[in-house]
């Protein structure tokens, strides 16, 4: 049986896409300091020396299919967090278009051609890419066959659950586009960079406890965060407990309940911004039942972090983790 995450994934994606279009949003917004969004602005930072790439290259796909590679000058990466690899390669100049998650701005501009569990087989091959980039929850499948039978070589991805991750992803694609040693610099940086951040957290007494709700008002979606939801690894990193997880959610993610709510017992609540916003912000998250009586409702502790870029394990996850530490601790640095 496929995880459940990857059953969710196609209606949690679309969901997504209409909020990102602007279909999501009631208007609202968190304006306390607790819920203050990544300070960072939206881009990606490219290393400074990328080398040309060197083709053909065969790798190995994560669907087990090789896949050879022999030019690289029109990439077509079907997810915002491939996306935002290729970029901070420094070979943003090749990429021919973008999904809907990728939001950075140096990809603002172009040509948006997927909605990732809604490719559009035409739409990708009228741009007559060299290379598609995809998750293995990429599709659909019919999507991804007529693009292989069109003869263009698709990299499959292993998708993005934690930290441990970063590194394999950025190397997957570097290896794929002809620039290894790139790739070992970037996941070096990565690296070293989220190892920073958590040397920097706040000394405190306890790991707070911290649920993952994902939400989208607009369509009457509340879930909560379980095993597998990919904000654990982030919220381990921070010296944080993930609630969900931990109070025995075993399903990737559970639709909310009182009592759901009671037992995982969140100090603070990590939500995506638009997803805060698609509720009404702070004010419209503790109406959600059972949300105001948690410790993190009482306190209206919420922890907010851009659609984008919160699971994508790619080289921007130290700058998430930053600002799940500054927002979680912020009282700890007063």
């Amino acid at each position: 049986m496929p995880r459940l995450r990857t059953r969710l994934a196609g209606a949690l994606l679309t969901v997504l896409a209409l909020t990102l279009t602007g279909c999501g949003g009631t208007g609202g917004s968190a304006t306390t300091a607790s819920a203050t969004t990544a300070a960072a602005a939206n881009r990606v930072e490219p290393l400074t020396d990328t080398p040309e790439p060197q083709l053909p290259v065969t790798v190995s796909s994560a669907d087990g299919k090789k896949v050879t590679v022999r030019e690289a000058r029109r990439i077509v990466p079907l997810s915002g967090s491939l996306s935002e690899i290729v970029f901070t390669l420094g070979l943003g100049d090749r990429v021919v278009a973008r999904d809907i998650t990728a939001t950075f701005q140096q990809a603002a501009k172009l040509p948006l051609v997927t909605r990732n569990h809604d490719v559009s087989a035409e739409s990708v091959l009228s741009l007559k890419p060299d290379l598609v980039l995809a998750e293995k929850t990429t599709g659909p499948s019919e999507a991804m066959g007529q693009i292989r039978a069109a003869g263009v070589p698709v990299l499959v991805v292993d998708p993005a659950q934690g930290l441990a991750d970063v590194g394999p992803r950025i190397q997957a694609v570097a290896d794929a586009l002809g620039v290894p040693a790139a790739g070992k610099e970037l996941t070096k940086r990565s690296e070293d960079r989220i190892a920073a951040v958590r040397k920097a957290i706040p000394a405190h007494k306890e790991r707070p406890r911290v649920a993952f709700l994902y939400l989208r008002g607009s369509a009457s979606v509340y879930l909560i965060g379980g095993k597998g939801s990919g904000a654990t690894s982030l919220l381990k990193a921070a010296g944080a407990v993930d609630a969900g997880a931990e109070s025995g959610l075993e399903q990737d993610f559970t639709a909310i309940t009182t009592e759901a709510l009671a037992k995982a017992a969140p100090d603070a609540i990590l939500v995506m911004t638009k997803g805060l916003e698609s509720v009404g912000g702070i004010d419209g998250l503790v109406k959600i039942p059972g949300v105001a009586q948690t410790p993190a409702g009482m306190d209206r502790r919420i922890v907010s972090i851009e659609d984008g870029v919160l699971l994508n394990y790619g080289p921007r996850t130290d700058q998430v983790l930053k600002s799940i530490v500054a927002q979680l601790y912020a009282d700890d640095t007063k």
